[in-house]
């Protein structure tokens, strides 16, 4: 604990985590890019961003299902600037999160 925001990389390079987190991450990535070559070629229709997992869960109305995808989107979008703030905020200030 009491590790700055931008140091927490460091440990956990450190600490051995990163190795299986980059596995990870590979695969999910290998997976989106064969999605993605079958989807050019037409092999599979496969809408932006759809991995073929999750869909039971989407309301069975289309228009309830549309909405339900643009709250994903959104959420994602300002999870992403959040957490490029909470860095920067960091980076700047020299400081912990949460910046108390």
């Amino acid at each position: 604990q009491n590790v700055s925001t931008i140091d927490a990389h460091s440990k956990m390079v450190e600490a051995g985590v990163m190795g299986p987190l980059l596995a990870g991450v590979g695969v999910v990535e290998l997976y989106g890019g064969w999605l993605t070559l079958n989807g050019f070629e037409e092999r599979i229709k496969r809408d932006a961003g759809d991995f073929f997992i999750g869909k039971q869960v989407l309301p069975k109305d289309p228009e309830q299902e549309r909405l339900m995808r643009l709250k994903e989107i959104e959420n994602g979008r300002l999870a992403m600037l959040a957490f490029s703030g909470i860095c920067t905020q960091a980076e700047l200030f020299k400081s912990t999160w949460p910046f108390m």
